[in-house]
């Protein structure tokens, strides 16, 4: 055998070597040196791993990327999801973060406490005459009209003013009366009957005496203004004979005007007598009048949903007119079941036909003598310690169907851990919900980000909001450990479609007015069975909201799905109940005529609404399938 040369001894020993190189660097592949690849924590606790899993996006869990970037579907800023992150809870509906975690969630809380929140009422209505200040002046004896002082409509006069010259044969009989009676005995019981008789005849107690001063019988006589106001109809011209009975005049008094207001059913629970409303009218921009409710109709408009709700409106100066259109709200402080807070007229005492009388203690109306009644008998509450309710802010909450969750930050926790809690709702506020159980005075509620933890949830096939049970595989793996490119934790109601959540989120009727375009497009989308154009019209609107708000929270969620139903029930329910509530407060700022629609078939119990720009029925949540189902409901404008 030959032997090896020095030569190929040393290219042997560079192979050699090379060879180890590469085994150091093909084993230190398996350790990630990019900074953004490992979840930016602080210092992990002893036992535990921060090293990032995959990024996620929290609207869309089903994106997943072993990298930090933007999620393809609504381009928001992927989040690190950590593998040391979930545990230290045995709590199936508990989620624990890390602090990194937590913040690049931008989860926001907030500790709920009991008070009486407000909610703003608005309502739309005209203005009127008050119909106890009309009064109508008839022929008390027949007559011929001579001469017409006041001959149009609309002229103004003052009590006693002279309306009208007449010639009346029984008139000067009756004069006759009284003189005779008077001159043989002006104290006499038939000089009382005679004069008498003469105010019965709307004769003013000065005319009476004119005669009696003056001593003979005046051929014509003067009719005079028996209250001052508008003349607001004219019923007779110069030259008419009128028999008894017929009428001259009517004068209405315009110092105090009815505000008649049309309320929708849903808002007749924070409604009172006495409750002050204030209101605007076009001709005095920028001016706020306000009165005080006197009567709420007791039936509900069969056509409109709405139920009569008269003002009683001072007007000292004249300036509102009959006939005005005017915006009114009303501003309540709410107490638990559906009762109101009012704290001016708490422990007072209220006229019970003229609610602008309120006294201290018992007595009666300075107007109509009536005894007045204590303001608790007329549905307002008497605060007593602990009465007022538990309120949380709107944005905490995560409707779907019946079902409304909170999450809650629990304490005592080495990590930032939260909880959902399923919770009973209340009467809702301005911004903010009354909270009938499932929560206590304390609790730090989430009220930024609720989604993004329940998005987490199903990730980790816990309770949601979605799934209530939790269960089956890791949301986003198959039975593997692969990744998938669905979720798995799409629920469905009892009719088999897909139960999609949406957010409890209340809209402006200037946001409401904006999203009308983009959510008309979505309506013939999907009545039109179109998936590409509802996501388009879905993009619009978000266009409109941006990416933050419960709103924009339901629209990531819904660009995300593949399917018609995931966008039709209850989402888009939800979304056409917050667009109708808030372009009902606002009607008249509608550009054009819009229609409220109801199909009886969506839900078994209670059917859905929705909007168009027509009254042609195109129902959006059955598409083709049943096209046509629905009917009319009420034209906004």
């Amino acid at each position: 055998m030959n032997k090896p040369t020095p030569k190929f001894l040393i290219l042997g020993g560079l192979v050699l070597v090379i060879i180890f190189l590469l085994g150091r660097c093909s084993s230190d592949r398996g350790v990630p040196h990019d900074s953004h690849a490992v979840s930016k924590t602080t210092s992990p606790a002893p036992g535990s791993a921060t090293r990032a899993e995959f990024w996620t996006c929290s609207m869309h869990p089903q994106i997943r990327q072993p990298g930090p970037g933007k999620c393809p579907i609504c381009a928001m800023d992927l989040i690190p999801v950590e593998s040391g992150e979930h545990g230290g809870n045995d709590s199936p509906r508990t989620l624990v973060m890390s602090e990194s975690a937590l913040a690049l969630a931008d989860i926001q809380t907030t500790t709920i406490k009991r008070h009486f929140p407000k909610a703003t009422v608005r309502l739309v209505g005209q203005l009127d005459y008050d119909e106890t200040r009309v009064r109508s002046l008839t022929a008390r004896y027949p007559a011929r009209i001579d001469r017409l002082f006041v001959n149009y409509t609309g002229g103004t006069v003052t009590k006693g003013a002279h309306l009208a010259r007449i010639y009346s044969p029984e008139l000067i009989g009756a004069q006759r009366e009284l003189l005779t009676s008077h001159a043989a005995d002006p104290d006499g019981l038939v000089t009382a009957a005679a004069r008498d008789k003469l105010l019965l005849w709307d004769i003013l107690p000065e005319q009476i005496d004119a005669i009696i001063s003056l001593g003979d019988v005046a051929d014509f006589f003067e009719i005079r203004a028996p209250a001052g106001g508008v003349v607001v109809a004219k019923n007779v011209n110069e030259g008419d004979y009128v028999n008894t009975g017929e009428p001259l005049f009517r004068i209405a008094d315009l110092g105090e005007l009815w505000l008649h207001l049309q309320a929708f059913e849903s808002d007749l629970a924070k409604l009172r007598y006495g409750q002050e409303v204030a209101f605007t009218v076009e001709a005095w921009s920028g001016e706020t009048f306000a009165g005080r409710i006197a009567f709420i109709g007791s039936a509900v408009n069969q056509d409109t949903r709405t139920v009569p709700v008269r003002v009683n409106v001072p007007n000292p100066d004249g300036r509102l007119k009959p006939g005005m259109f005017a915006r009114g709200q009303v501003s309540v402080q709410l107490a638990g079941n559906n009762q109101v807070f009012d704290p001016n007229l708490s422990g007072k005492w209220i006229s019970p036909m003229h609610p602008e009388i309120v006294k201290d203690g018992p007595g009666v109306c300075d107007v109509c003598g009536m005894a007045l009644v204590p303001a608790a008998t007329l549905g307002y509450m008497t605060p007593v310690a602990g009465a007022a309710p538990l309120v949380v802010p709107g944005s905490a909450l995560l409707r779907t169907g019946k079902r409304a969750v909170v999450y809650v930050r629990l304490g005592n926790t080495d990590q930032p851990a939260f909880e959902g809690r399923e919770v009973v709702l209340g009467s809702e506020a301005d911004g903010s919900v009354i909270i009938a159980s499932g929560l206590i005075e304390g609790d730090e509620v989430v009220t930024h980000g609720a989604f993004k933890i329940d998005s987490e949830l199903q990730i980790l096939a816990k309770p949601s909001m979605m799934n209530p049970t939790g269960g089956g595989s890791r949301a986003g793996h198959d039975h593997g450990g692969a990744p998938s490119s669905k979720p798995s934790a799409i629920t469905t109601d009892r009719s088999g479609h897909a139960a999609l959540p949406a957010p409890a989120f209340m809209l402006e009727p200037a946001r409401a007015l904006a999203l009308l375009p983009a959510y008309f497009k979505l309506q013939t989308a999907l009545a039109d069975d179109d998936l590409a154009a509802a996501k388009d019209a879905l993009r619009a609107m978000m266009d409109v909201t941006g990416h933050g708000g419960a709103l924009a929270d339901l629209l990531h969620r819904l660009l995300g799905a593949d399917q018609l139903d995931t966008l039709r029930r209850p989402a888009f329910d939800q979304l056409s109940s917050a667009m109708i509530a808030a372009l009902k407060k606002e009607p008249a700022a509608l550009k054009g005529t819009v229609f409220q629609m109801h199909c009886p078939m969506v839900y078994d119990d209670r059917g859905a609404d929705w909007l168009q720009a027509t009254d042609e029925v195109r129902n959006p949540y059955f598409g083709s399938a049943m096209l046509t189902c629905g009917e009319t409901v009420q034209r906004l404008k």
